[in-house]
């Protein structure tokens, strides 16, 4: 482990900070894009538009946004002190690290079904699949804030 002065740690913690905001603000927004995209019709205009915002927003700002709080986490969780590694908390995040990165390459994959026209769900599970960030989003601030067992 190296060493991190006070400042480059704050420094590092900004921006794993900036870059879950905007992870998350991604996996907030795209299942809202697939809900009305279900309901464009394929090869319409608006669906042909729901498709780069979608592959936009996947490539350019949540890919680069999940690889930028994941290494900046990692950083961070290095210096961590050897007890906080044991602690209930410390794996309920973890848990949670992995289940928005699940959903991160789930909604990888629906984009890909939306984009070859190959979309078969209805607007209705999007709707559901865009409330499973937020619930996993509440339990990861619970557990870090709270830090309840």
């Amino acid at each position: 482990m190296i060493p991190l002065s006070p400042g480059l740690y704050a420094w590092i913690k900004a921006l794993h900070v900036i870059a879950v905001i905007a992870w998350m603000a991604g996996l907030l927004y795209l299942p809202r894009l697939f809900v009305y995209h279900a309901d464009a019709a394929p090869g319409s205009q608006t669906s042909e538009t729901f498709k780069v915002m979608e592959r936009r927003l996947l490539k350019a700002i949540m890919t680069p946004a999940m690889v930028a709080s994941l290494a900046f986490g990692a950083i961070l969780a290095l210096h961590l002190s050897p007890g906080l590694w044991a602690s209930g908390w410390w794996h309920g995040k973890v848990f949670c690290i992995l289940a928005l990165m699940a959903m991160h390459m789930m909604m990888a994959r629906w984009q890909k079904d939306f984009a070859q026209d190959r979309n078969t769900r209805p607007a209705k599970f999007y709707r559901f699949a865009n409330e499973v960030p937020t619930v996993i989003m509440v339990a990861v601030v619970i557990f870090v804030v709270v830090k309840p067992f």
